[in-house]
């Protein structure tokens, strides 16, 4: 059955329209914290991060209400990257981790994303139990006044989160004499971002780093990595490093300003693990990642699998296939070595402590060729559009034509409402076909 309120990456929507406004979040509190006291562990508590929109002022009051009505204990930790809440979730063996963040989108946009004891996003099956908990009369879930949760706000939730990636490194791992550029975003790594590439001993230069609730993602970080470019070329960096909203995917730029995206980065990461004995099983990719990717692991003879679009999906089949790397082109990029979801900054740090010893990131991330591949996004008022006879008619078309030249993509959005086309080949002309044949069948 399909699932209500959640999608691919959590609950994301526009602020005080439809389910992202402050009653629907007491609601969400409320189901989330009957479900997870339910599991009878002897400390009922809920840690809450969040990132830097404005709305998280409105959301997490209402959030943190519902969760103390039912009985859990909060910690509230200001804005932390997504997976440092989900490493301090894990860490202070808390029942439940919830970040309150739309990751990419822009401000208006909010949402959540939810993390069992594990550290790791909930599984579908878990969601829907939640759901039927959210559509639940509020009075049954109500405690007992005695019984009502208590709430703390902890400032040192980005010193922790920093202290738990340097342990991922030897302890003289040092970035003395590298200038990189940060862009951070205005979001959530606004703070751990600079700070441990600074401790490092990396001359820094960040940009995105004066939320005012407003400019998150706006024109900056990973979904615009024009301003990274230049800023690469004007301070003459070593490598530019861009996250997003929530700093749980990254996109890199080397010397040159040529971007890196991340599929290369996976690429990249994989080769060195491989040689270094330190790849499991293999890697998980997604419907999205390039095919030049795939005939990259297949030449190298590295497992290599796709999986739904989606960090959680990918995570899911690691899990599944005993497999410790995987990721998304997008940035979304999972080090099972080290963590349980994506996380910009560690990754980044993977990358950097690769290229330590002077090595040109040019040179570093020139694994495999990747096959040209187009995008484009449309908005609509019904993502059921594409299953329309006139649009399936479209695809059906459009994919007999690319058949052995290359590969047709078409998937509703599982955070915008949104129909994203993806398509991939050497030949230009037949690539924008292709997409051109099922646009003009999607109505905006």
């Amino acid at each position: 059955m399909k699932k209500k309120y959640f999608g691919t990456d959590g609950i994301r929507g526009k602020v005080n329209i439809g389910n992202i406004n402050g009653e629907k979040f007491f609601k969400f509190g409320l189901a989330a914290g009957t479900y997870f006291k339910n599991l009878k562990k002897k400390k009922q508590i809920a840690i809450i991060a969040k990132d830097t929109r404005l709305s998280g002022y409105t959301l997490e009051p209402a959030l943190v209400s519902g969760l103390t009505s039912a009985g859990m204990h909060i910690f509230t930790l200001g804005p932390l990257p997504t997976n440092g809440l989900a490493m301090l979730t894990k860490k202070m063996r808390a029942n439940l981790g919830i970040m309150i963040t739309a990751s990419h989108n822009p401000f208006h946009d909010n949402g959540l994303k939810l993390f069992g004891p594990d550290g790791m996003k909930l599984s579908d099956d878990i969601e829907k139990k939640i759901e039927n908990l959210i559509d639940t009369k509020t009075t049954t879930q109500l405690s007992k006044s005695k019984l009502l949760g208590r709430v703390k706000r902890l400032e040192d939730g980005n010193d922790k989160y920093i202290k738990i990636l340097k342990k991922n490194f030897p302890k003289n791992f040092s970035l003395k004499g590298m200038r990189i550029v940060l862009d951070c975003a205005n979001g959530a790594g606004y703070k751990s971002g600079p700070k441990i590439l600074s401790d490092l001993g990396a001359k820094v230069h960040s940009i995105g780093v004066t939320p005012n609730g407003l400019n998150i993602n706006y024109k900056c970080g990973s979904t615009f990595p024009q301003v990274l470019k230049k800023n690469v070329r004007k301070f003459k960096a070593d490598i530019g490093i861009a996250l997003d909203g929530d700093a749980d995917r990254v996109i890199m730029c080397d010397e040159k300003s040529q971007i890196i995206d991340g599929d290369q980065i996976i690429a990249m990461i994989a080769s060195r693990w491989r040689r270094k004995k330190i790849l499991k099983g293999g890697v998980i990719g997604t419907l999205m990642s390039n095919y030049g990717l795939e005939k990259f692991f297949l030449n190298k003879k590295i497992n290599f699998k796709r999986s739904k679009v989606g960090d959680r999906y990918v995570k899911e089949m690691m899990k599944k296939n005993n497999f410790n790397l995987g990721g998304e082109q997008s940035g979304h990029i999972i080090l099972g070595k080290f963590a349980t979801t994506g996380d910009g900054l560690l990754v980044a740090l993977e990358a950097l402590f690769a290229l330590r010893k002077g090595k040109l990131a040019s040179k570093m991330f020139q694994v495999y060729k990747p096959v040209p591949q187009k995008l484009l996004n449309i908005e609509v008022k019904d993502k059921k559009i594409i299953e329309s006879s006139k649009c399936k008619k479209a695809i059906k078309l459009a994919s007999d034509l690319i058949k052995n030249k290359g590969r047709l993509l078409i998937r509703p959005s599982g955070t915008e409402p949104k129909i994203r086309i993806m398509c991939e080949s050497f030949d230009h002309s037949l690539m924008n076909n292709c997409i051109n044949i099922v646009k003009k069948t999607i109505n905006r």
